[in-house]
C-alpha cells in the first residue's frame, strides 16, 4: 500500500492517497486488495486504473498523461481514461477503470472494476 494511505474508508474502498500528493505526481502507484493500480490526476480529474498496459503488460506508471489519455511507454498505444478504451489500430482489451472517491483531500479507490459510461 501506498505510503500516504490511511486504510480503508469505508466498506469496499481503500484510501490510497491525498489529492496534493497526486496532483504534485501525476501518477501514483497504490496496491488495493492486492491489485497493482495507478491513481491519476487528468485535468482536474481523477482516474484509477490497472498499472499494467493490456496489451503487452508494459508498467504504465513510466507512461505520460495528455489530453485525457494515458500513453503506454513499450508501444505508444494510448489509453481514453474516460473508458479505458484503446486507440484505434491496436487490438488490445481496454484499460480496467476502478471507481473512486474523494472524502476531503483523501482520495479511495474501489477493487471491484469500474463499469465503462455509455
Amino acid at each position: 500500500m501506498d505510503d500516504d494511505a490511511a486504510g480503508s474508508a469505508g466498506l469496499g474502498w481503500t484510501a490510497v492517497c491525498n489529492l496534493d500528493r497526486l496532483r504534485a505526481e501525476t501518477i501514483v502507484r497504490v496496491d488495493v486488495a492486492g491489485l497493482d493500480l495507478l491513481v491519476i490526476w487528468n485535468d482536474g480529474d481523477v482516474v484509477a486504473c490497472d498499472r499494467a498496459c493490456p496489451h503487452e503488460q508494459a508498467d504504465l506508471a513510466l507512461g505520460e498523461v495528455r489530453a485525457g489519455r494515458l500513453f503506454c511507454p513499450r508501444h505508444a498505444a494510448s489509453f481514453d481514461l474516460r473508458d479505458g478504451a484503446i486507440n484505434p489500430g491496436w487490438s488490445s482489451p481496454p484499460l480496467r477503470l476502478y471507481a473512486i472517491r474523494i472524502t476531503g483531500q483523501q482520495i479511495c479507490v474501489e477493487a471491484r472494476e469500474r463499469q465503462a459510461p455509455r
